[in-house]
């Protein structure tokens, strides 16, 4: 028998929770085969099986809290070829699977158990007539509209207006996930801890844009990369990081802590929530650096394999709500960061250049900071000086 851990948990991460178990008892397993995920505060952790056998017990159910080192799980070693044929042909003393047994993953197995819903009157579409969770949303719905039609039926045969029938007031509740729950305890303490304000500035993009144009294809050629707007936000946050390094810093109980390196954190929407990768050490980092490690946290995010590392830590972070098609926002900190830069879309608006009225392309800036260590000078300049260098992007290459 061999026993199945928590592995050791990230630094600060106290416990996690068991999200799903992708195997069931009596299944067999390989070595390093992922048994289940781990959900903790920020990342999903996958537990892969030590040996070649099979899964004889499960210790902790999905939903259960465990820390490191608890069991999770009892594999039998070296079982696989034995539980192989015992999964194709029932034994003597135990009556055969029939094609009308349904299939379920562990994730319907519980909606139906919370539904209360026998899962034999349920048609499954998935593989070898597995039932996905659509299956049983899809039946529920059913079994919603019967009774509202017969309710109809029923209304228009007695032509009484009191008789009206009303549409299905079905709820759903669902617990949140550990990171959806972490994200909402940091913004309240943001908000709680924090002496928040928020300065705003417009930005014209033209001469952005237009660099993007001339090079875009040249520079995607020689770097296997797409040339963005976020590369230009980072470096000229950097630029004006350096300038203002109260912005930069943080406060640890009654001191403030001046960081002398730029770990400039993205905030990226993922389907458990929001996450904030970080560019470590920005400032070192070129366009082409900075445009493709923002593709590669991208494709983290929406797959569910960003590492504690690429989370842990971060002196600023920039959020770009334009991408949803936000106009104009208040963003909050993220503690223990003082400051954070909201960006948002580009809208061509008439603006006044050289006394004449042009169309240009606009965006909105807002630069919320902590009032405690942040001065409003010092926060209004540094928005100024972000969108002075991407007004002026030659700045940037030249860092003046």
């Amino acid at each position: 028998m061999t026993d199945v851990r928590v592995p050791t948990l990230p630094e600060s991460v106290t416990d996690a929770t068991v999200l799903t178990w992708h195997k069931k008892p009596g299944d067999p397993v390989s070595r390093d085969e992922n048994l289940l995920d781990l959900e903790t505060d920020k990342v999903v952790l996958e537990v892969p099986s030590p040996i070649d056998g099979v899964l004889t017990e499960i210790k902790a159910e999905e939903g259960a809290v465990v820390t490191s080192d608890d069991i999770l799980a009892i594999l039998t070693e070296g079982a696989v070829a034995a539980a192989a044929p015992a999964a194709n042909e029932p034994a003597a003393d135990t009556p055969a699977e029939s094609d009308d047994d349904p299939i379920l993953t562990p994730a319907v197995r519980r909606l139906v158990k919370e539904m209360n819903i026998d899962p034999s009157h349920v048609t499954g579409t998935g593989k070898e007539g597995r039932i996905l969770k659509s299956d049983v949303m899809r039946y529920l719905d059913e079994q919603k509209n019967q009774p509202a039609e017969a309710k109809e039926a029923k209304a228009a045969a007695s032509a009484a207006p009191d008789n009206i029938a009303l549409g299905p007031r079905d709820e759903k509740r669902v617990p949140m996930s550990r990171l959806r729950a972490r994200v909402a305890e940091r913004l309240l303490e943001a908000q709680a801890n924090a002496a928040i304000l928020t300065t705003f500035n417009e930005v014209d993009l033209q001469n952005v844009i237009e660099l993007r144009k001339k090079y875009k294809d040249q520079f995607e050629k020689q770097h296997d990369t797409r040339l963005g707007f976020m590369s230009f936000f980072v470096k000229a946050a950097v630029e004006a990081l350096k300038k203002f390094p109260a912005v930069n810093a943080s406060i640890d109980g009654d001191e403030i802590v001046y960081h002398n390196y730029f770990d400039i954190g993205i905030a990226v929407g993922s389907p458990r929530g929001l996450v904030v990768p970080i560019l470590r050490d920005a400032d070192q980092m070129s366009f082409a650096e900075i445009e493709a490690r923002i593709r590669e946290y991208g494709e983290k995010a929406r797959d569910g394999s960003l590492s504690y590392d690429d989370l842990v830590g971060g002196t600023f972070t920039i959020s770009n709500g334009g991408v949803y098609g936000s106009m104009l926002s208040t963003p909050i900190l993220n503690p223990p960061q003082s400051a954070i830069l909201g960006m948002h879309n580009i809208v061509e608006r008439p603006v006044v250049v050289n006394g004449e009225i042009v169309i240009r392309p606009m965006m909105y800036l807002a630069l919320s900071y902590d009032h405690r260590i942040i001065d409003g000078r010092e926060s209004v300049q540094t928005l100024v000086t972000i969108k002075e260098l991407l007004e002026d992007p030659a700045r940037l290459m030249l860092q003046v």
